[in-house]
């Protein structure tokens, strides 16, 4: 668990990175490119390509709204803001997923303390919108871009829950990062990189390799062997890692604000996700659930992926 919190928090040091002389469009591209380097074959040896025979469209629908376009809106995000703060921002898509569920899904509306939980979440959001990004209108539009793909994760969540159920995750993780390369790949040439230093050539393996590909695996076994409701746990670790790497390693500044908010945001977002633990545990005993991404926070938003076989 520590290892894929500390791999997932590291995606935003790697786009960092990357950033210095890649475009953004070239960086998703690569990562989604490594990442189905990785995946795909976990999936066929798991004999999980075979069920999503016929479901090509809501996988496109999948790659677009929950790999691709999140991606590419951190990426660009990260031009104008922080690391660190990127990530805190991203550990919001619980929020998204609790209002979104009053209109689409409502098994996963929010009452009592899971209602109280969004609401400490929002004031989290806000306080950074607030402080860190007011006066500075880039800054404003880099924190409005990656607050804008936590939503698409949560709305990817939604989807899939409805259009892909009993989807074998490695499956649905396989065939979202191949159609989400194709889908990048053209922007390549219209956002090419300006060079690829060494630097550039390593963060990116990292990024696709690592936070992408191994990492997916890794939590398909954690699931296995402790249960989704434990697993989840790491999703609220990975934002302080990324504050972490970002301090540390990249000297960016981390004012009290910036840890007001993160705690404000992790502390809704698990008191938001408390109500579903049987439904949940239930779900992976069925061999049902999405795939899961590194920025979804939440089981809500992360429905339970299959056993690892």
């Amino acid at each position: 668990m520590g290892l894929l919190a500390a791999m997932w928090g590291a995606s935003y040091l790697f786009i960092e990175i990357a950033l210095r002389d890649g475009s953004a469009p070239f960086i998703v591209f690569a990562r989604t490119l490594l990442g189905a380097a990785v995946l795909v074959p976990l999936a066929m040896q798991r004999h999980a390509l075979a069920p999503l025979r016929g479901r090509a469209g809501p996988i496109a629908i999948m790659a677009a709204v929950q790999v691709a376009g999140p991606f590419l809106l951190i990426s660009f995000g990260q031009e104008r803001i922080a690391s660190g703060l990127a990530g805190i921002l991203v550990s919001s898509a619980p929020i998204y997923t609790a209002l979104l569920a009053v209109f689409v899904d409502q098994d996963e509306r929010s009452h009592g303390w899971p209602l109280f939980g969004v609401l400490i979440g929002i004031v989290g959001v806000a306080l950074l919108f607030g402080v860190d990004l007011s006066g500075d209108s880039a800054a404003l539009l880099g924190g409005l871009m990656v607050l804008l793909a936590g939503l698409g994760y949560a709305v990817g969540a939604l989807y899939l829950k409805r259009s892909l159920p009993g989807a074998p995750p490695v499956g649905v993780a396989a065939g979202t990062m191949v159609f989400a390369t194709l889908m990048t790949a053209p922007l390549v040439v219209i956002f090419p990189p300006d060079g690829l230093s060494a630097a550039t050539l390593g963060a990116l393996f990292g990024l696709g390799a690592g936070g992408t590909g191994i990492a997916f695996f890794l939590f398909f076994t954690l699931i296995a062997e402790i249960g989704p409701g434990r697993a989840s746990i790491v999703a609220y670790v990975a934002p302080v890692f990324a504050v972490f790497y970002g301090t540390v390693l990249l000297g960016e500044d981390i004012g009290a604000a910036s840890i007001a908010g993160l705690v404000l945001i992790l502390v809704g977002s698990y008191l938001g996700v408390q109500r579903k633990r049987p439904a949940v545990e239930a779900a992976a005993d069925n061999n049902a659930g999405p795939v899961l991404t590194r920025s979804e926070p939440s089981r809500s938003s992360e429905p339970a992926p299959a056993r690892a076989r």
